[in-house]
């Protein structure tokens, strides 16, 4: 006989109105230019979305050089540097900016404190394309990126005076408030925003730590890469609730539902809902009784799909 459960839904969940704008972009793309066109690196972290815009005759590539002159170049949604910019036109293509707005605003705040002469500081993951595309846009610039509060206390600046900071997107508002403290005191001056954490992100975040106080198990649908679900499984976690990273149903070892009685299941802010309804169509046929859904914030922002830059 199966063990019952009951299964609690994140609200909100899913893609986020950046991912949206992204994937519209290279439909839009594909529909007003033709197949194929390309897009640098993946549009966004999920596997099962880059499968689908494949199918429809997207094809991603990790650098300009693989693609032809003349044809078609789409900027993912975590932004390039200024020098992937002027090599796409040395190189002849036509090129698209799928860039989240959120991480296009960083952007503008990086380039302002860098043309008054300050130290920039990227609070976020080395070698994460978000990270790396920002940092990109200060060309011979001082930039520091940090990862921890460790890093935090061993940057050099030029001046103590002029340091500015900003964080990556998909951060948790928790990960860098130990880091942004050592920051300001260190440097008292230190100019930096409100918040740089996309509210998509915070959102999400803050469903899973409502829906820990009354879950034994989560599942975070989405892609391993993706650093917004990562940040979704560790807030569980840190709640003390066991959390694993799906990329869909398949993932799911049977064992880890054993005397659970009450089953979380959110997503990140780049995987589909269609995987979360298979999911909730797996958990149905392993024993769940009861489905509800967290009431949460609803999301009304939308940004248009990106047009040809150039």
């Amino acid at each position: 006989m199966k063990e019952e459960f009951d299964v609690l839904l994140a609200a909100p969940r899913g893609f986020c109105a950046g991912v949206e704008r992204a994937i519209e972009t290279v439909k839009l793309s594909l529909v007003t230019f033709g197949k194929p066109v390309y897009v640098l690196h993946e549009i966004v972290h999920n596997k099962h979305v880059l499968l689908e815009l494949e199918a429809l005759g997207a094809v991603f590539v990790e650098n300009l050089s693989d693609i032809p002159s003349g044809k078609v170049c789409i900027f993912s949604a975590h932004g390039v540097s200024v020098d992937v910019e002027k090599n796409a036109k040395k190189l002849g293509l036509k090129t698209v900016d799928a860039t989240c707005p959120l991480v296009s605003s960083v952007h503008r705040m990086v380039e302002k404190y860098h043309l008054l002469g300050f130290d920039i500081v990227i609070i976020g993951h080395h070698n994460h394309p978000e990270v790396e595309g920002t940092a990109g846009r200060l060309s011979g610039g001082k930039v520091h990126v940090v990862a921890n509060e460790d890093e935090a206390k061993d940057i050099i600046v030029e001046d103590k005076k002029k340091v500015a900071y900003v964080t990556q997107t998909t951060l948790s508002k928790y990960d860098i408030v130990g880091i942004i403290d050592i920051l300001k005191n260190r440097f008292p001056e230190i100019k930096g925003p409100k918040s740089n954490i996309c509210f998509a992100t915070q959102n999400r975040q803050d469903a899973v730590r409502r829906m820990v106080e009354n879950s034994d198990i989560l599942f975070v649908v989405g892609s391993k890469n993706s650093s917004n679900s990562n940040r979704l499984k560790e807030v569980a976690i840190q709640h003390g609730v066991e959390a694993h990273l799906i990329d869909d149903y398949h993932d799911i070892d049977p064992a880890w539902l054993k005397g659970k009685a009450e089953v979380g299941i959110t997503a990140g802010a780049s995987a589909p809902e269609r995987l979360v309804q298979d999911v909730i169509f797996w958990m149905q046929k392993s024993g769940a009784k009861n489905i509800s859904e967290l009431e949460g914030i609803e999301e009304k922002i939308h940004f248009k799909p990106s047009i040809l830059t150039s």
